[in-house]
C-alpha cells in the first residue's frame, strides 16, 4: 500500500485517530495516537518514543529516541473503536532499524528465508480466560456458574458468553482476518477463538491486535482477559498452538504437502527435515516460546482432563495426537504445542523458522513419528527410548538459548552483542525476581517442617 493509497484508506474509512504501535520483548503493545492530521509527519519521520520507558529495548535514558516508522500493509480499522486504526511499525534509532525490536527481528528472518524463495505462514489457537476479580483480590471465571468439571465445548458455558465471543467473532471478520471457531476451553472461564492462517509476519501483527482487543472489550466489562500460560494452578493453562507450512515466496505454492508420504501423514521430505530442526533445537528455543516463570507450571505430564495440561512436556512428533510437541493433524502443515500465551509472536517465530531452516538445511531426519500416549509412559520407558524432556524451568531453558548457536545467528547481533544473550540477561533477572519471593506455599510447606 502507498501512502497516498493509505491516505485514501483512512479517509474512506472515517478514521480520525492512528495508533502507530510496537512491541517490546515481552509483547507488550507500544502505542503513540496520532491524529490524522499527522500522517504525513508520521510517515515520514515515525512516531518518538523513549525507548529505555517502554520495555526491554535495550535502551538507556542516554540513548536517542526510536522513532517507530509505520508499515503501510499493517493498516487496520479497530472495530471496537471505529475511529482509531492501528499502523504496526518498525522501530528504528537514528534512522537504522533497531535490532532490538521484535518485529524488526521476525522481518530479517523472513527476508533470510526469501532469499532461499522461502516464506513461512502461520496460524495460532488463542486461548485466554475471562476472569472477574473479587474484593479480596482473588480471581475466578467471569461467569461465577461456570463450575463445570468437565467444560470443554460445553454449549452451555459458550452460549453464557455468547455476547463476547460474537462480539468478538465480528470485530475478527470487519478486520478481515477470517474467524473461523470459537470454543468454550478445558478450564473454566477458559476460551479459544481462531482465525486464518497468513504469512508469520501479518500473524504476528493480528495476534498483537487480537490480544489489545481481548483487553479492551473485557475492561469494559470489568472483567479480565488474560493470555497468561497458568493463572490457575489447578486448571488447564493457555497454549498457543502454532500452525505452520513454507511456501514458496515467488509462486505461492505448498511446500509441506506430500500424497505419496511414506510415512503415512501426508508431510513432504522437506517438512520432516523443518520438524527434525525444531526437535534439535527444542531445549533452546523453549526460552523464547514459553518465555515466563509462569510458563514451566504449564509445561508437564498429564491426561488432558480439565485441571491437568494439554501442553508437551517431552522432544518428539507424531500424527494427530496431541501428547506430542509437534503434532501433524494433516498432511500439508505441522502444529507445535509447545508455545503458550505469553510468546511474544514476532520472537516465537523467528525461533520455529531458524531451527527449522536449519533442519532443511542439514536434510536432518527426525526418525519415525511417536504414535504413543507420551503422558502415560513411564519416566523409565521414556529414557530408554532416547526421548528428552523440555526444560524444567524458565533459568534452565536460557541456559539452552544461550548455548544453542543456530538460533543465536538467527535473532541477530545489536550494539551490546547477540540478541540472545540481551534476552537471557533479562529472563535470568525475570526468574531470579519472581522465585526469590517467599510464598505462601513455602510457608505452608516448611514453617514447622523441621
Amino acid at each position: 500500500m502507498t501512502p497516498d493509497e493509505l491516505k485514501g484508506r483512512i479517509a474512506e474509512d472515517g478514521v480520525e485517530f492512528l495508533y502507530a504501535m510496537f512491541v517490546e520483548m515481552h509483547g507488550k503493545p507500544c502505542a503513540k495516537l496520532v491524529p490524522v492530521s499527522a500522517i504525513d509527519d508520521l510517515l515520514e519521520v515515525g512516531a518518538g518514543f523513549a525507548g529505555f520507558a517502554a520495555g526491554p529495548m535495550s535502551q538507556t535514558p542516554a540513548d536517542p529516541d526510536i522513532l517507530a516508522i509505520p508499515d503501510p500493509a499493517s493498516y487496520t480499522r479497530l472495530p471496537w473503536q471505529p475511529n482509531v486504526a492501528a499502523l504496526q511499525c518498525d522501530a528504528t534509532v537514528e534512522g537504522e532499524l533497531w535490532p532490538y525490536a521484535p518485529r524488526v527481528i521476525l522481518r530479517r528472518a523472513m527476508e533470510r528465508a526469501a532469499e532461499q524463495n522461502l516464506v513461512l505462514k502461520a496460524g495460532v489457537e488463542v486461548e485466554y480466560s475471562l476472569l472477574h476479580r473479587n474484593e479480596d483480590g482473588s480471581l475466578r471465571p467471569a461467569d461465577e456458574r461456570d463450575t463445570s468439571t468437565l467444560p470443554c465445548y460445553d454449549a452451555r458455558g459458550l452460549t453464557t458468553a455468547l455476547d463476547h465471543l460474537t462480539t468478538v467473532s465480528r470485530h475478527m471478520d470487519a478486520m478481515g482476518w477470517g474467524n473461523y471457531a470459537n470454543d468454550h476451553e478445558d478450564a473454566n472461564g477458559q476460551f479459544e477463538q481462531n482465525f486464518q492462517y497468513a504469512d508469520a509476519l501479518t500473524t504476528s501483527d493480528r495476534l498483537i491486535l487480537l490480544r489489545l482487543m481481548l483487553h479492551t472489550l473485557a475492561r469494559r466489562q470489568g472483567l479480565y482477559a488474560t493470555v497468561m500460560p497458568k493463572p490457575f494452578a489447578d486448571k488447564t493453562g493457555n497454549g498457543l498452538h502454532t500452525h505452520l507450512s513454507l511456501w514458496t515466496a515467488d509462486s505461492d505454492e505448498p511446500l509441506f504437502h506430500d500424497d505419496e508420504d511414506a510415512r503415512g501423514l501426508g508431510l513432504s521430505e522437506m517438512a520432516y527435515r523443518f520438524i527434525a530442526g525444531i526437535l534439535d533445537h527444542a531445549q533452546g528455543l523453549t526460552a523464547i516460546v514459553c518465555p515466563t516463570v509462569n510458563s514451566f507450571k504449564r509445561i508437564g505430564v498429564g491426561p488432558p482432563d480439565s485441571g491437568a495440561t494439554w501442553a508437551p512436556a517431552y522432544v518428539a512428533y507424531g500424527g494427530n495426537n496431541r501428547t506430542q510437541m509437534i503434532r501433524v493433524p494433516e498432511g500439508g502443515r505441522i502444529e507445535v504445542r509447545a508455545p503458550d500465551g505469553s510468546a511474544n509472536p514476532y520472537l516465537a517465530f523467528t525461533a520455529l523458522l531458524s531451527a527449522g531452516l536449519d533442519g532443511v538445511a542439514r536434510q536432518a531426519d527426525p526418525g519415525d513419528p511417536n504414535g504413543d500416549n507420551l503422558f502415560s509412559l513411564g519416566l523409565d520407558e521414556i529414557a530408554a527410548r532416547g526421548i528428552s524432556a523440555l526444560p524444567p524451568t524458565l533459568l534452565h531453558a536460557c541456559d539452552d538459548l544461550v548455548a544453542d548457536d543456530v538460533l543465536r545467528a538467527g535473532f541477530g547481533t545489536g550494539r551490546d552483542g547477540d540478541y540472545v544473550d540481551y534476552f537471557a540477561s533479562v529472563k535470568r533477572t525475570e526468574f531470579r525476581t519472581i522465585t526469590d519471593r517467599v510464598t505462601e506455599a513455602e510457608l505452608d510447606a516448611y514453617l514447622t517442617l523441621m
